[in-house]
């Protein structure tokens, strides 16, 4: 979506009157709320597809909160799940298809310049995922980060496009489905899920980091190694 058009999206949706009560009324949680105030359903699933396009913008927060609306009768608890599971699966198509036009040529070109990786990563990365890509789509629809990340490999690997599909629609009905219910059931502390989602997504972010530094540190180690030996 160009910008000023989202922009323009975006300050409709915040002067349309609320009918949530006790909402929140700025934030990406007013966002959220003026979109589904303002388009009931459809809205739940654009802010859900703009959540997989830009991972900053919290699906612990969209959802839950639009679970909440069906609580309160903006929306229907069917609709809720159905848009915005839509509006996961359109993100996440998105995503497929700049993997697929990425290529990849064009990935194994931009691996060959980057610091400290071998080819050889690359290909056992390949290689990984062609035995376990299935399962990789659709679990990663539920594990914080790798949520979007995770179809851009999808892409660039050609995984075929029904499957991809089913594949995203599921794991996205069963992430979006629990994080939803929470915010139906807890009502106006539809807030607390982004307290237990957000330690989880920091979790994840910390392992991968510490795998990142480890492998780093392996590889720093080994060069060094190397020099030492044809020094010697």
């Amino acid at each position: 979506m160009p910008i000023a058009a989202f922009a323009a999206f975006t300050s409709f949706a915040h002067s349309t009157p609320l009918a949530l009560t006790g909402e929140p009324a700025g934030g990406v949680a007013g966002w959220a709320a003026g979109l589904v105030d303002a388009m009931g359903g459809p809205g739940a699933g654009l802010a859900i597809a703009l959540e997989n396009l830009f991972p900053p913008l919290p699906s612990e927060i969209i959802l839950p909160l639009t679970g909440f609306a069906a609580g309160q009768g903006v929306l229907s608890l069917a609709s809720a799940l159905f848009w915005t599971t839509l509006g996961s699966v359109a993100g996440a198509v998105a995503l497929y298809w700049i993997g697929a036009l990425f290529g990849r040529e064009r990935m194994h070109a931009l691996w060959a310049r980057l610091p400290l990786v071998k080819a050889s990563d690359l290909v056992r990365t390949e290689e990984w995922f062609a035995r376990h890509g299935t399962k990789a789509v659709f679990f990663g629809r539920m594990v914080p980060i790798f949520r979007s990340l995770i179809s851009v490999p999808a892409g660039v690997e050609r995984m075929p496009t029904a499957r991809f599909v089913a594949l995203t629609a599921l794991g996205s009905l069963v992430w979006n489905g629990v994080l939803v219910m929470a915010g139906y059931w807890l009502g106006e502390r539809w807030d607390l899920v982004e307290g237990y989602v957000g330690v989880l997504s920091k979790g994840v972010l910390a392992l991968v980091l510490v795998a990142v530094a480890a492998c780093l540190a392996v590889r720093l180690r080994g060069r060094a190694g190397a020099r030492h030996r044809r020094a010697s």
